[in-house]
């Protein structure tokens, strides 16, 4: 059976979403003042970096960027999925009083975002967490919903989104996969 695939961004497209993520974090949080980015391991680590760089640039100004490994805090790890190697969470500065906003590659369940959210508390309270994804494609399991979002999709529980990267971490295209 051959998968049928369909590209919905190119990497262009994938900057242009980036570029329109970093503004809209800019303008609803006035700037970068006590911003920090978070991305989960492993996607949502390259397009934090991605969307640092674009604030970077937009502003002038760096904002802190870290990672977190969600694998621990997962809820539907137990039997369905064969075992995941843990990985590294690296948050080199301080959660508190910090409005975070936590990247990933697909939003899909929500329950990665349910679990980032649970490991995140564990590194300090943050003043608030907002949500950025590449691509929303619906089914929510859990009431989450992002606040960056750079393409809605909606797909079908049959179909996959996939997001793939080059040997530099930059994001090549994102495919759905039917």
């Amino acid at each position: 059976m051959s998968t049928e695939q369909t590209v919905i961004l190119d990497s262009a497209g994938v900057k242009r979403a980036l570029t329109r993520i970093a503004h809209e974090i800019l303008e609803r949080n006035k700037g970068v003042s006590g911003v920090v980015l978070i991305g989960i391991r492993s996607g949502g680590v390259f397009l934090a970096d991605g969307i640092a760089q674009q604030i970077g640039i937009i502003e002038g100004d760096a904002v802190p960027v870290g990672s977190v490994d969600i694998t621990l805090y997962r809820d539907d790890i137990s039997g369905q999925l064969p075992h995941q190697p843990v990985g590294k969470t690296d948050i080199p500065f301080s959660l508190e009083g910090k409005k975070v906003v936590l990247v990933d590659d697909v939003l899909f369940t929500g329950r990665t975002i349910r679990a980032a959210m649970d490991a995140l508390m564990d590194y300090g309270r943050p003043r608030c967490i907002q949500l950025a994804v590449l691509i929303d494609r619906g089914h929510r399991e859990l009431p989450i919903r992002a606040d960056y979002v750079g393409r809605n999709v909606p797909t079908s529980l049959k179909e996959n989104v996939r997001v793939t990267f080059d040997s530099n971490n930059q994001p090549i295209e994102v495919v759905l996969e039917k």
